[in-house]
């Protein structure tokens, strides 16, 4: 079997990618850990954004290690190669996206559009990820799905890093360009009052593809190590758990760090924005080495088909863990809570309900957007990515050589 028809079969690069959405789920949630617990607690597992992190350095890694070696700056591989990202990325975001927005129409529930004006509007700068770009709209629709703004931003900027790389010799001096472009940017819109287009240096180094193009860019050189050394290597240190270890390091920096409003975390700091945008991700790199050449049982329980399973419908547990459908889920539990309640006095007891403890219910509502999640993969998202992969959109379709997954 070839390098890449191997790594296409590693599964526990697909559980780290539940792992990666749960750390952000646990970021979004960890209010419940009140003042009952210490709150160097409840600021470390505030900054377990870094989930994102470990998104942004994967699809660094897997794009390059999937088309460094063959791609072609042609019409025809450019439209294959948008064929294929399109069909990962883009149907379950534009019917959530969809979702969403029906959701605001029916409820007029402010945190889909942020009081930002006119809705129709909103929705067309959502459904075409242009919202990334706009302080005033970064979070609003799918709040977290402005990171895959930053993701499209990389899909098509990877063929002409690709490119660059490989004819011009130019790789480390590509994300120095792209960042001081950033600072550049920055300093032409902060005064122009364009709802927040380019609007502030915190903005643009955390939720841009042009601040956190390094995150990439190390998943770049990682893919081209592994595509040049393969998989076997013969340093005998072990990576994966002193990664492991020094990514929470990272994360622990964050956490120790003041918060400055109106920003939630310690991630928005200087010495954050550092440590999240240049140092963690090396740390995630090591992570990943280790995982792609070490047999350890952390990456054995990473490819357990559960944790597989949890993996391939992760995206989908990403766009769903916060907004219009949590609420709904947490709605729910409320009502079963008022309902148990209701049950006790008309049975004259004085008991407990399961569903009285929020850090309870927290889980509950894990567990059920787990399910959504696994539900939704299975019957639209996996049979919607066939479909159009095998589909004549954009590019004729071609049988892939069995083994081969884009």
């Amino acid at each position: 079997m070839s390098q890449r028809a191997q790594l296409n079969y590693i599964p526990a690069l697909t559980g780290v990618r539940a792992m990666a959405a749960y750390l952000v789920f646990i970021s979004h949630f960890c209010y419940i850990f009140d003042d009952n617990f210490p709150h160097l607690l409840q600021r470390f597992l505030g900054e377990f954004h870094i989930g994102v992190s470990l998104f942004f350095v994967l699809s660094g890694f897997l794009i390059t290690f999937r088309y460094y070696d063959n791609f072609k700056l042609t019409g025809e591989w450019f439209r294959q190669y948008l064929k294929n990202r399109v069909a990962r990325i883009y149907p379950m975001y534009a019917l959530l996206t969809i979702a969403a927005f029906t959701y605001y129409f029916i409820t007029k529930d402010p945190s889909i559009t942020k009081a930002s004006g006119n809705p129709i509007a909103l929705f067309f700068l959502n459904i075409t990820f242009m919202r990334g770009f706009f302080y005033q709209f970064w979070d609003t629709g799918i709040a977290q799905g402005w990171s895959l703004t930053v993701e499209e931003c990389f899909y098509f900027s990877a063929p002409i890093i690709f490119l660059i790389a490989k004819r011009y010799h130019k790789f480390y001096i590509q994300p120095v360009v792209i960042t001081l472009f950033a600072v550049c940017m920055v300093l032409i819109f902060r005064n122009v009052n364009f709802h927040g287009f380019f609007g502030n240096f915190t903005f643009v180094l955390l939720y841009t593809f042009f601040g956190r193009c390094f995150e990439f860019f190390v998943g770049v050189q990682l893919a081209k190590i592994v595509l040049k050394k393969g998989f076997e290597r013969k340093i005998k240190f072990k990576f994966t758990y002193p990664a492991f270890i020094m990514i929470f390091v990272c994360v622990l920096v964050m956490a120790l760090q003041p918060i400055i409003k109106p920003w939630p975390a310690g991630l928005e700091t200087p010495v954050g924005i550092f440590t999240n945008n240049y140092v963690l991700c090396i740390c995630v790199a090591f992570f990943y080495y280790g995982l792609l050449t070490e047999d350890t049982l952390f990456k054995r329980f990473l490819a357990l088909p559960f944790i597989e399973l949890l993996g391939k419908s992760s995206y989908i547990f990403y766009l769903i863990h916060l907004g219009w459908m949590q609420k709904l889920i947490a709605s729910g539990i409320n009502h079963l809570n008022d309902y148990v309640f209701s049950l006790y006095d008309k049975w004259n007891v004085d008991w407990h309900s399961p569903f009285e403890y929020n850090w309870l219910n927290l889980l509950f509502a894990f567990i059920v957007l787990n399910a959504v999640s696994v539900t939704l993969f299975k019957l639209i998202e996996e049979p919607l990515n066939h479909y159009i992969r095998k589909s004549n959109f954009l590019v004729p379709y071609k049988p892939r050589p069995k083994g081969i997954v884009e």
